[in-house]
């Protein structure tokens, strides 16, 4: 079973630190991750999305995925009528795949202008000792959890995304 985990920080560069822990832990086969993503809000609210391709592998999601879920995230509860609607429709698309509003609005009430937050779909992760590891950043961890059946429909999904666009 996959995770779709985002690590919360408080500033706007420790979610690219964390990511080079994140490739060591990968290296040590302590966490498997399937994709990831820095997301840094700068102080003006918008949004900035370096997606980490040297973390994954072939089966990494791609920007697609996290331009719809980072959209939805911050762009949407700030472009009224219009993007309320499509807000409603990407929130439609992202409950039918297992991502449910309670994580949608956690995170995007979590992560406020000037910090960062790392996106990550991950299994197998050794939490206790990456935890032990990681004992001296300060980070908030909101986390979700993907049946193998919504792993699939989110990697059906957004492959048409891609195509499509």
């Amino acid at each position: 079973m996959s995770s779709l985990v985002v690590l919360a920080f408080k500033n706007m560069t420790d979610a690219e630190e964390m990511r080079e822990k994140l490739y060591d832990f990968q290296r040590r086969e302590l966490i498997t991750l399937e994709d990831a993503a820095v997301v840094v809000r700068k102080k003006n609210g918008k949004t900035k999305i370096k997606q980490a391709h040297s973390l994954v592998g072939s089966g990494a999601l791609g920007g697609a995925f996290w331009g719809m879920l980072i959209g939805l995230l911050f762009f949407a509860p700030w472009l009224g009528l219009i993007a309320g609607a499509a807000g409603g429709v990407l929130a439609g698309k992202l409950g039918d795949i297992g991502i449910d509003d309670s994580f949608i609005k956690e995170v995007s009430e979590t992560i406020e202008p000037g910090h960062s937050a790392l996106f990550l779909l991950a299994r197998d992760a050794q939490l206790e000792r990456i935890e032990e590891e990681l004992s001296d950043m300060e980070f908030t961890i909101i986390e979700t959890n993907l049946s193998p059946e919504d792993e699939t429909k989110l990697r059906e999904t957004f492959a048409a995304e891609e195509i499509a666009g």
